[in-house]
């Protein structure tokens, strides 16, 4: 079978990968417009389990990466100048770029045939292909060759946010929540090396309009983000990577496959930055993916239909609570308003997924400290 991935990011690499080392005589090709060593945004961040989903198929690929990710055991929100620890809410997280450039290896040494700096303008240039996966993230252009046939659908979140980086070291996933005089804002922050972290800002519509950061450079912006955040910082710099504000995308699509052509990641789904899945998500669904087309070996269209039903649920669930967690971000502001603990209760609930009882046994301390705030 001769393949076609567009895109070079986690889903696409690990795909032609994948593939590749299971059916080593496949001809897999993949297609990236960016230089190999080239990325947007820093850290990739995973929650608890980290790549535990990926062991069962491919331990080795687990074990390669698991080495160079960053983990901590806590949650800390910064809320009202209080810091509350929520304990047990483990996460890891690697540089994009050292997950991507593992990847690659894996894929080099596997015998995937890789074109970087090769942009695919039309999907008629691939006709030659008996499989194209889509894998070219939100803006898709396998998506959006075809977007009535996979039944696509698009909104927008109404929250802005910025990626940046920054050399601050932070021992964990921080939330950082701030009332100020140009509005309100929250950073997502988190290391993933040593001397590397990512740092998210968001802020609501409004404080965005107020602060006037429709009519700033993007110098201008960094400067403003730096005083804003400057005790979160202590003294170092936020560190920009074309870091341009932007309204979260909810992308979804109803049909995953049309005729030989199919979506894994972003392409397909999108998941809010705030609960850690997305590229897990992506990692997921190729592994989906290679069952389904290896359950139906020589029947193309009974793979591409199988991936849809044995992954489909599973996707949507993800989804959803990544839905709930965006629609309390979008309302920060007002939980801001709540006492710290109560804020944190209110945080740590926000997907749905975590009830009192599981809360107890999570995260004990916390726990202890809000029973004894609220007797």
């Amino acid at each position: 079978m001769r393949i076609a991935i567009l895109g070079g990011g986690p889903a696409g690499l690990y795909f032609a990968y994948l593939w590749k080392m299971r059916h080593p005589r496949a001809e897999v090709h993949l297609f990236e417009q960016n230089a190999a060593d080239a990325t947007f945004g820093f850290g990739v961040v995973f929650s608890e389990r980290a790549l535990d989903f990926m062991r069962q198929d491919d331990s080795e690929t687990a074990d390669a990466i698991m080495p160079h990710m960053q983990t901590w055991r806590d949650i800390k929100l910064v809320h009202a100048a209080e810091e509350i620890v929520i304990d047990g809410v483990g996460f890891s997280a690697i540089g994009r770029l050292e997950l991507l450039q593992l990847l690659q290896k894996r894929g080099e040494g596997a015998g995937v045939s890789l074109h970087y700096r090769t942009q695919v303008l039309s999907l008629d240039e691939l006709s030659g292909f008996d499989l194209i996966i889509g894998a070219d993230g939100v803006n898709s252009l396998v998506r959006r060759s075809f977007e009535g046939d996979f039944k696509m659908s698009l909104a927008y979140l109404d929250n802005k946010f910025i990626w940046y980086g920054t050399t601050q070291f932070f021992d964990a996933l921080t939330q950082t929540f701030l009332e100020t005089k140009l509005g309100t804002f929250n950073a997502h922050h988190y290391r993933y090396a040593p001397a590397k972290s990512t740092f998210i800002v968001e802020c609501d519509r409004g404080t965005w309009l107020r602060a006037g950061f429709d009519g700033l450079s993007p110098e201008e912006t960094q400067h403003a983000l730096e005083g804003v955040f400057a005790a979160s910082l202590g003294g170092h710099t936020l560190i920009s990577n074309k870091s341009t504000w932007r309204n979260f995308p909810w992308i979804w699509n109803e049909r995953w496959s049309f005729h030989n052509m199919v979506l894994v990641g972003d392409a397909l789904h999108t998941a809010h930055f705030s609960i850690g899945s997305g590229t897990r998500l992506a990692l997921e669904d190729v592994i989906a993916l290679v069952k389904a087309l290896e359950a139906a070996p020589g029947d193309l269209a009974s793979g591409l239909a199988l991936y849809e039903a044995n992954r489909r649920a599973i996707a949507e669930k993800l989804v959803r609570a990544s839905k709930a967690s965006a629609e309390w971000y979008e309302q920060f502001p007002q939980h801001m308003r709540l006492a710290p603990l109560d804020f944190a209760m209110s945080y740590i609930g926000r997907s749905g997924r975590v009830d009192r009882d599981r809360l107890r046994a999570m995260s004990p301390n916390f726990m202890a400290r809000y029973d004894a705030a609220h007797p």
